[in-house]
């Protein structure tokens, strides 16, 4: 299968990836650069749309980090449904590789790629073609699907950019730029509400107009108090850890400790269960153009029935008592589908009880008490690994679900991933502008 699909590889675009390792200075250049063509995409319209078009996904739109009714329309989507797949091809085995090894990891990726531009002419002629993103004229339709469609393109070639060149990934960097623009400009926009003059659209501009009004509406201030405590339960969340007790073999007395975050699979189980909730949508109104509605009807850009009705974000706290039966459906289904990609992600990206004991027992550290052997690694880490990975999946799916009953400004899914994005990044910045200043501890850690 590989000797059939790899030659493909060499013929789509490549960005060429460092010979050298690239300088904080030149990594922040990079990572800033990106950011910039990211949000002057966003603000290129798009050709031929019809002004009466409706935002079907605008509940997903902040985690999918696209601008509706512009080129990067799709945003994510397309690369993080080629990885849903993937990771599903290869959890469920019926993709045999093994990504501890340079050859099959670097396959992984060039089919993670290939996959992602497949999504998104597909994701592109289903939006169009299905009247999701309506074209003004029937004929403007190929010219609608080809701008998506490039838009896409670029997305895909701006996170290659970041990953190799910038810190983090395109992935989180623009889910997080797209969130924090929402957050400032829902929370401090001065400017009127459209239709209602002199009423500003902002949260808190419109609670203190509200108290000139002599009728202070407090309801104004739960999307900006959701964001705030989102913020602080994950940073909280974040410092937990469990610490594995580790001494060094080759040096007597040198110990130290092997970190296992609570939020072990990071936020990526979030990203993988948004996107498929936002694929159900789109073959919900796939289906229901070629006349075969099985997973709902769609209506007005909304579902409306059918499975696509219960996997859509509940639009604040009154659908507990208007709707709790699709609150329960969807939050357990949400929750589930974290655990599900968590396991699946720790296995996929190397951070398993297996990976790490072959990468510690290789690195001569052993645990106080114990036989040096990375049979006994495996061991103990399958204590804990498998442990904190089911509940650190599910803490998320419940915490993103919950800030999204509260109707939380950028989405409480947006608010949770942008937080764990931010806090990650700046790890990040702070090993690497620490390795930057002391060229010994880069040595240390394997840096050129």
């Amino acid at each position: 299968m590989k000797e059939i699909i790899q030659p493909i590889f060499s013929f789509l675009p490549q960005v060429r990836s460092p010979t050298y390792r690239v300088p904080f200075k030149e990594k922040l250049k990079w990572t800033g650069v990106i950011l910039i063509l990211y949000f002057i995409l966003g603000q290129i319209a798009l050709f031929g749309l019809s002004p009466t078009a409706v935002d079907q996904f605008a509940q997903l739109r902040a985690v999918m980090a696209g601008e509706f009714g512009s080129i990067i329309t799709l945003g994510i989507g397309p690369i993080v449904s080629a990885s849903i797949i993937l990771q599903l091809l290869v959890g469920g085995g019926i993709l045999k590789l093994d990504l501890s090894t340079h050859e099959d990891k670097a396959f992984f990726q060039g089919l993670q790629k290939t996959l992602a531009i497949v999504f998104t002419l597909f994701e592109a002629a289903v939006l169009v073609f299905t009247r999701t993103l309506a074209p003004s004229s029937p004929e403007l339709a190929w010219i609608l699907t080809l701008q998506i469609f490039i838009g896409g393109i670029l997305i895909i070639f701006l996170d290659e950019v970041v990953s190799k060149w910038g810190f983090g990934s395109g992935v989180g960097l623009f889910i997080a730029a797209g969130v924090a623009q929402q957050i400032i400009v829902g929370s401090f926009n001065p400017l009127s509400v459209p239709g209602q003059p002199g009423v500003p659209s902002g949260a808190l501009p419109q609670f203190f107009y509200s108290l000139t009004t002599s009728q202070p509406d407090f309801s104004l201030l739960l999307p900006v108090m959701a964001v705030v405590v989102v913020f602080f339960i994950v940073v909280y969340a974040e410092s937990m850890r469990v610490e594995i007790p580790l001494s060094y073999g080759g040096v007597k007395g040198a110990r130290g400790k092997y970190p296992l975050k609570f939020i072990y699979a990071s936020n990526m189980p979030v990203i993988l269960t948004s996107a498929l909730l936002l694929n159900v949508q789109l073959f919900a109104a796939l289906f229901q153009k070629l006349g075969f509605p099985i997973l709902g009807e769609i209506s007005n850009g909304r579902a409306i029935s059918g499975v696509a009705y219960y996997l859509t974000v509940p639009g604040g706290l009154g659908v507990l008592f208007t709707d709790p039966l699709k609150v329960v459906i969807y939050g357990v289904v949400f929750i589930i589908s974290c655990v599900i990609f968590s396991m699946l992600w720790v296995e996929l990206s190397g951070i398993g009880p297996k990976q790490v004991a072959k990468q510690l027992h290789g690195m001569g550290m052993q645990i106080p008490g114990f036989r040096s052997s990375r049979v006994q690694f495996e061991r103990i880490l399958k204590k804990y690994i498998p442990i904190i990975t089911i509940m650190g999946g599910a803490f998320v799916g419940l915490l993103a679900f919950g800030a999204d009953l509260t109707g939380a400004l950028g989405g409480g899914t947006g608010v949770l991933l942008t937080v764990g994005i931010i806090y990650k990044l700046y790890e990040e910045i702070a090993q690497e502008q620490l390795m930057d200043m002391h060229p010994m501890l880069r040595n240390f850690l394997g840096g050129e």
